[in-house]
């Protein structure tokens, strides 16, 4: 590839990763410590978490059906390459929710990261900062919302990409962030949560509402997986132990019972209605000044729209990656119906299977207008945390662009988003696995 006389385009040229691996493997005998194949990162955590981060990152409910459909969904959509395109330049920004940012990726919110790497959600927020990446704060996280933010500023001061738009925030971030909001059944804890995530630069409020409780996990009850009852410090609490509503009313329990805070305010295993729903938008809007409401969880049309109605200006089409209901439909099934919905009314960001540059295109081109990341960042920090985390990324940004560029789309909204030509449904076959080269 020559990385001479590119012409600049509105994104980064992201495929120039691909050279720069190669350069360094050639020129310097550097290789990747860790191979970014999918299926070959997953297998190498195994010598990277011990039992209790493996099957926490990996474990699905049930017998795990539904993460299958998930990847199998993406098996039967195929690409159909043009030729003679010029794709010298590719544009692969979106506008979300104000901010223009370079790629349709966000980082998912994902809790407990400490499991994974010891500073926890410092690592991710660092790393959406540099690329200029929307992150996503779980309220299951293991670092407090404060120091999440200030990661995510001190990553976004390396960024090439810095993200547009006038979008206001109570904090002066200066990278787009995301507070994914668990709900208790105490409205006074709720909101002193939002209240910091606003302070704090989170300017869109994202409410989970597919995990009142966990789903039945067997690999996880197989080793009674769950960290808060054990004698860990307090991991996975410190979003709860740095809020002052929640120590004055709950800080006595807490000292007597370390479930206290998980059990309460996040996977509380009550559920909401869409009576509530009402409730916390408001409130988001009244400490936001405004600022957009996000339900994630969604696998219906009716639900799409009763979101809709409800004032959330979008939505996360999402079952939880097959950690929830097994035996439920894959996500990327029921993304063209509830694009048909909603898809001009509202936002749609698409989770649940994401592995590749050609998984994150066929969700755009099926009316997706961005995707989450999750498990993919996570089994990186696993390796190297900063670095690890940094080179998986990069890599699928890179896989990205240059399925773009040799695909014949040069603009992911233009040419891949909602565009029907793009795509094939093929209904027979299973979706191969360990089917490939391998060392």
């Amino acid at each position: 590839m020559d990385p001479t006389n590119k012409p600049k385009g509105p994104s980064p040229h992201y495929s120039l990763y691909q050279r720069e691996v190669f350069k360094q493997g050639g020129t310097e005998g550097k290789l990747p410590s860790f191979s970014v194949h999918p299926d070959e990162l997953v297998e190498s955590t195994k010598k990277k978490f011990n039992d209790r981060s493996y099957f926490y990152a990996n474990s699905n409910a049930g017998l795990g059906w539904t993460d299958r459909a998930n990847r199998e969904a993406f098996y039967r959509w195929r690409i159909i390459p043009r030729m003679l395109v010029d794709t010298n330049v590719r544009d692969l920004t979106v506008e979300l929710f104000g901010h223009r940012i370079p790629a349709p990726i966000l980082f998912a919110p994902i809790g407990i990261n400490k499991l994974y790497h010891p500073e926890g959600e410092l690592v991710p927020a660092k790393i959406a900062g540099e690329l200029g990446l929307p992150y996503c704060l779980s309220t299951a996280g293991s670092q407090p919302i404060e120091a999440v933010a200030a990661a995510n500023d001190a990553g976004a001061a390396s960024a090439e990409y810095k993200p547009s738009g006038n979008v206001p925030n109570g904090g002066n971030a200066q990278s787009p962030r995301f507070f994914q909001l668990y709900m208790g059944h105490d409205d006074e804890v709720t909101i002193s949560l939002l209240e910091r995530a606003w302070k704090s630069g989170f300017d869109v409020c994202m409410l989970t509402v597919d995990t009142w409780q966990l789903g039945w996990r067997p690999t996880d009850i197989n080793i009674a997986n769950y960290i808060f009852y054990y004698p860990t410090g307090g991991v996975g609490n410190e979003i709860g132990t740095s809020d002052p509503v929640f120590m004055r009313k709950y800080g006595e329990e807490l000292k007597k019972d370390s479930g206290k805070w998980i059990d309460s305010s996040v996977w509380h295993g009550k559920a909401h209605t869409w009576e509530k729903l009402h409730w916390v938008v408001n409130e988001w809007k009244r400490i936001s000044n405004g600022r957009p409401f996000v339900l994630k969880g969604i696998q219906s049309a009716e639900d799409a729209l009763k979101a809709h109605e409800c004032g959330c200006e979008g939505i996360v089409v999402t079952n939880h990656a097959g950690r929830q209901v097994d035996g439920a439909v894959g996500s990327l099934e029921v993304l063209p119906e509830i694009v048909e919905a909603v898809g001009d009314k509202m936002k749609i960001i698409f989770d649940s299977g994401i592995r590749t540059g050609a998984d994150v295109f066929k969700a755009i081109a099926l009316g997706a207008h961005a995707v989450e990341i999750g498990r993919l960042y996570i089994w990186g920090m696993a390796h190297e945390g900063e670095a690890g985390c940094r080179h998986v990324m990069k890599s699928l940004l890179a896989d990205l662009d240059i399925t773009m560029t040799v695909g014949g789309y040069a603009s992911i909204t233009r040419d891949v988003h909602r565009n029907k030509k793009a795509l094939r449904c093929n209904e027979s076959g299973a979706y191969p696995r360990g089917e490939h080269a391998k060392l």
